[in-house]
């Protein structure tokens, strides 16, 4: 049969695509290969980029122009547009990347080597310690840890309550004293802190307020650090003192003035490192070692570097406690505090003193900050890394005064920081050349960054100090502390840094 000269013409088109399309697969085929047995990171090239914000809907807006109408696409959240891609104009972020285009680089590329270098090596196994937590376990094999909802618990008989409360046994009798949920809750955090037992609290102030009144009483005297939390400080001004307590407020990095402040009736050293909100950084092994020449408790504050990043204990510390409504739970949704001690002593000491104040934590909240510790390394790795590149920005910008973050050369106690920490974390604090009515417009000028208090979370926050968390100092004592007016403080979430950084950049721009 004779075939024309067409369908030779498309035989060898189809013989041409055939081949086309068996190379195309082949190339994929190796593409995938290569993706899924190589071990560098590299191998991820060549798809798609994740969209710049995976929580906002994207939907087309029509809008009016001078030149007429045409098509705009934008990300509309709660709050609003915060950021359009105009086809006839220019995106937010093209337009910061040309005004600034050293902060695009520090989006687009990872946290430098020589940056690493010098960090205390991450705990083997804390990522899995973290998630499979203490060695309790639920009697019916829950792999999540229950909820035990319940008020009161049964006795298997008279002498089994008699028992119970004598302190013969660990069992269960009311949950403002023990709570399974909250025990393993716990078991796990003190594991992770290397301490001897854990004491969970209702909040943050809960656990400090626990130990205030377990080491002071009238005639006392405790030595805490200028700048820490403003509630931490203002309960020992404004409410202690009421009762005879004695306080000196020092700064705790400078180890003679913490020496030259111990008293005969110094009975508790207490401070934050890094200390809230001026990322100023004390040297605990350096404190402990002069608290246990006076035989004096150091407690230490470690909710900006949970135990991921930094062990109070291990350093010379007898106390570490946290908020964990913080990094530890991560996720804006329940108030909690915890206390971890070095000793059995202490345990006992401070135990009885929470139960009685009855600032115990409730079941549903040990639940839910469990459920939020299982992810912590990955939330402090990611906010840590973006808080570099976001901290690089900063510095480099000519209307940022000046900046305060451990991961940078600048920082006052950056090498100390190398030393006890395991990085730098997400917390900064930075002053705005314009002063406070500037801080003011740059705050209300942003659309990422949340305008809110609290810190550690997945979502970046922003908030002005003294005017806010530090609001009932005097300023005397805020100056004193370096919580000055133009003091602005970032928590570094895990939100694309890209975004972040022309949020900032853009709300810069305002002043």
């Amino acid at each position: 049969m004779r075939v024309s000269r067409s369908s030779k013409e498309q035989g060898h088109r189809t013989m041409v695509l055939s081949s086309l399309l068996s190379c195309s697969m082949i190339a994929m085929q190796a593409s995938f290969a290569a993706c899924y047995h190589s071990e560098s990171a590299n191998a991820l090239q060549g798809f798609m980029a994740p969209p710049s914000h995976p929580w906002s809907i994207l939907r087309a807006q029509s809008t009016s122009s001078p030149t007429g109408r045409h098509l705009r696409f934008g990300i509309h959240t709660n709050f609003g547009m915060i950021k359009s891609v105009d086809v006839n104009g220019k995106s937010l972020k093209s337009a910061f990347s040309q005004k600034h285009p050293g902060a695009e680089e520090h989006g687009s590329k990872s946290m430098a080597a020589d940056e690493h270098s010098g960090w205390m090596e991450p705990d083997k196994g804390f990522d899995t310690h973290v998630v499979h937590g203490s060695s309790m376990k639920d009697q019916f094999g829950s792999v999540t840890f229950p909820i035990y909802q319940t008020s009161t618990f049964r006795f298997e008989s008279a002498d089994h309550g008699a028992q119970c409360f004598a302190g013969a046994n660990d069992d269960f009798i009311y949950t403002r004293i023990n709570n399974p949920t909250v025990r393993e809750l716990e078991k796990t955090i003190a594991m992770l802190e290397n301490g001897f037992d854990g004491i969970a609290t209702s909040s943050g102030m809960g656990a400090v307020n626990t130990v205030y009144m377990s080491f002071l009483e009238a005639g006392k005297h405790v030595i805490c650090h200028e700048t820490c939390y403003g509630p931490s400080r203002s309960m020992l001004e404004n409410q202690y003192a009421k009762f005879g307590v004695q306080a000196s407020f020092v700064d705790t990095s400078k180890i003679e003035e913490v020496r030259s402040a111990i008293k005969d009736n110094t009975v508790l050293i207490f401070l934050e490192s890094p200390a809230n909100p001026t990322v100023t950084v004390t040297d605990i092994s350096a404190v402990a070692e002069v608290a246990r020449q006076h035989d004096i408790p150091v407690c230490v504050d470690n909710t900006f570097c949970s135990p991921f990043l930094q062990k109070p204990l291990d350093l010379g510390a007898d106390i570490v406690l946290h908020s964990l409504t913080k990094s530890l739970n991560g996720h804006a949704d329940v108030v909690a505090g915890m206390i971890v001690t070095k000793t059995e002593k202490l345990y006992k000491k401070l135990r009885p003193v929470m139960v009685g104040l009855g600032c115990c934590m409730d079941p549903n909240q040990a639940f839910l900050v469990r459920r939020g510790l299982k992810t912590l390394p990955l939330r402090v790795k990611q906010s840590q890394e973006s808080a570099w590149k976001i901290a690089k920005f900063l510095e480099e910008h000519d209307k940022i005064a000046w900046i305060r973050y451990p991961g940078l050369a600048s920082h006052p106690q950056h090498e100390l920081c190398k030393r006890m920490m395991k990085g730098p974390g997400n917390m900064m604090s930075f002053g705005l050349r314009g002063g406070l009515e500037d801080g003011k417009r740059f705050l209300d000028s942003l659309k990422v960054c949340v305008l809110a208090v609290s810190l550690g979370g997945v979502e970046t926050l922003i908030q002005h100090p003294a005017s806010m968390t530090h609001a009932k100092l005097s300023p005397e004592a805020r100056l004193a502390g370096g919580v000055s007016d133009d003091l602005v403080r970032l928590s570094v979430g895990i939100e694309d840094v890209d975004e972040l950084i022309a949020d900032l950049s853009q709300a810069l721009e305002k002043i």
